[in-house]
């Protein structure tokens, strides 16, 4: 009878345990800026609330498309960073959910007006803007000029030493090509597309990758936003970081809570969180160069300075929006990556 009792004892306490385990508080957190930062925003949050987060990291085009997937069942509590189009077009598109933070006044007006034209289902938690790095040690061996417009990397001496993302996987990528569309008007946008195609000598999954690849001397130019190349710079690397002289777009990274979101409560705390001066300060521990949302945030004296960048008037809520976002990338599909190298 006493070995039955301790049994049956040592069972509830299992089944406690695991009911309490159950129980805990954890976050399912979807992440689309780099890695080392998701990381550090994954674990420094775990540390000032003790909620678990399990993080996943993907560019912004393969995290719109998994919360789509995912819908009918949603398995993410919220999604951080990346370009803010696809969080525009999740949160046309219903997959995201209203919510207005405490923590808002303490914002940008570029930030908040991301919040605006969404209905409140995103808000702005960084800026940067877009254009090239390359590799001047790789540059001088090739003996190739030094570019510093977006036309000067149509040139055919520059064929095989341009790379830049897919603009279905990535946000950086689908921000360059509705900036060539603002930029120069959508014909001749896509002629620069379609010349630009046949210089290109990979499309990579992510963003950032063009101009990591420079910075190991395996690509010579990456079009990517110039804090990623600024990065570069900084650990070390030969990489210059151009900034066009047309005019660039920029993005307006955001973070969107996922609508039916199984951690709601841990949800808008991260939400909180990540609005907080002292969250949007663990940039600069990752070499992270963009401009942060919250006005007491500090930005590195290494960030581009977005006051003598020559920016187009980006137009988010058009280029944002599901109709025009799959307008443009199913003709940049048939009228550009079909074409020959």
């Amino acid at each position: 009878m006493k070995k039955i009792s301790k049994l049956a004892i040592g069972s509830i306490v299992a089944l406690s345990a695991g009911v309490s385990a159950a129980c805990a508080d954890k976050l399912t957190l979807y992440c689309s800026a780099q890695e080392d930062w998701c990381q550090l925003m994954a674990r420094s949050f775990e540390d000032a609330t003790g909620i678990d987060v399990n993080m996943t990291r993907k560019s912004s085009g393969e995290t719109f498309a998994q919360i789509k997937a995912e819908s009918a069942n949603p398995k993410g509590d919220v999604w951080w960073g990346g370009t803010g189009d696809p969080h525009l077009q999740a949160a046309e598109e219903n997959l995201t959910a209203a919510y207005v933070s405490p923590m808002r006044d303490q914002l940008h007006d570029w930030a908040i007006s991301q919040a605006t034209s969404a209905g409140d289902k995103t808000i702005g938690i960084y800026s940067g803007a877009l254009g090239y790095g390359y590799n001047t040690d790789l540059l001088a061996a090739n003996n190739l000029p030094e570019p510093s417009c977006w036309k000067d990397l149509l040139k055919p001496e520059y064929k095989g030493h341009v790379q830049m993302a897919n603009p279905n996987s990535s946000g950086t990528a689908y921000t360059t090509l509705a900036s060539m569309v603002q930029l120069f008007g959508e014909d001749e946008g896509f002629e620069f597309m379609k010349g630009l195609h046949s210089n290109i000598n990979q499309y990579t999954k992510s963003g950032s990758a063009p101009i990591k690849a420079a910075g190991r001397g395996e690509n010579t130019i990456g079009i990517v936003f110039m804090h990623d190349a600024v990065k570069q710079a900084v650990s070390g690397f030969p990489v210059k970081v151009v900034a066009p002289c047309e005019g660039t777009g920029y993005e307006i990274g955001s973070m969107s809570i996922i609508d039916g979101a199984r951690n709601m409560d841990e949800a808008k705390k991260f939400y909180d969180w990540a609005l907080s001066t002292d969250a949007q300060n663990l940039a600069l521990e990752v070499n992270a160069f963009q401009v942060p949302s919250n006005k007491s945030a500090n930005t590195s004296p290494s960030a581009p300075d977005m006051s003598t960048i020559a920016l187009i008037d980006y137009d988010f809520k058009t280029y944002g929006s599901s109709a025009e976002r799959k307008r443009l990338l199913k003709k940049w599909d048939e009228d550009v990556s079909t074409l020959p190298q």
